[in-house]
């Protein structure tokens, strides 16, 4: 049977069975398998890889692969530029957009107080998410590697951490996102962006000791929800320093 040599780098040994790990290890190769094919029976999502050499080659996952070549395959490059080599998906258009499955309530929450536009709904099926992140060329989020492997999802981002904080600083980090955040621009419930609305015309809508102290009121332009900057603002703003990863009061 035709064997390939293996080798996955950084974070990509994660999802890889003990013995596999770090190191460079030999695989019986299905037939006619593209390089994709054989990434994910052992176990990694096609959308955490950035940068597949076949025998120092750079290729795309339809590559077919053949007896004895040797495969090393990486995660996405914070410090190296890999544009000249060959692109296993699209570029990105315009500001990255993502969908969290059902299981990541939190961290959506976080990422739309940073100001991301981020769909979720806790009863998302699978399905579901494949399906909107296809049409709508959203990055999917999520710590199911079952997930990822769905043939529609172009664009994925496996969650390691189960801290909700620390996923945050994981998509950030990944997407280089800290000069793009607007905190405190979209709505925590619905994702929809805010408005700022006149004093008269929402405040019949909240409750009188907030018509008395604030000013500043703002409306989401999804489900119309009414948001103000209360006393919790200056936390919340802490709380968004510390997600950047900065001293300086965000918004």
């Amino acid at each position: 049977m035709a064997t390939a040599h293996f080798r996955f780098y950084a974070e990509l040994n994660d999802f890889l069975a003990p013995w596999q790990r770090q190191q460079t290890f030999p695989y019986p190769l299905s037939r006619d398998a593209s390089v994709k094919h054989m990434i994910e029976v052992l176990g990694v999502p096609h959308t955490e890889v950035e940068l597949i050499l076949v025998d120092g080659a750079s290729v795309d996952f339809s590559w077919r692969l053949h007896d004895g070549e040797h495969v090393s395959v990486y995660p996405g490059f914070s410090s190296i530029d890999v544009t000249p080599l060959v692109r296993l998906r699209p570029a990105t258009k315009g500001m990255a957009r993502f969908i969290a499955d059902a299981h990541l309530g939190q961290l959506a929450k976080h990422l739309r107080m940073l100001g991301f536009d981020v769909l979720y709904r806790n009863d998302y099926s699978d399905a579901e998410v494949a399906r909107v992140a296809a049409d709508e060329d959203r990055i999917v989020l999520t710590r199911d590697r079952d997930l990822l492997i769905r043939k529609e999802i172009v664009r994925g981002c496996y969650l390691h951490s189960r801290s909700s904080d620390a996923q945050v600083m994981e998509v950030i980090s990944r997407y280089d996102l800290t000069q793009s955040a607007r905190a405190f621009s979209r709505c925590l419930t619905c994702g929809g962006e805010l408005k700022q609305i006149d004093k008269e015309v929402v405040g019949h809508r909240v409750p009188l000791h907030s018509r008395e102290f604030y000013e500043r009121f703002f409306e989401c332009q999804g489900c119309s929800r009414v948001y103000w900057e209360g006393s919790h603002v200056e936390r919340m703003r802490s709380r968004v320093a510390r997600m950047l990863g900065t001293t300086e009061d965000a918004g």
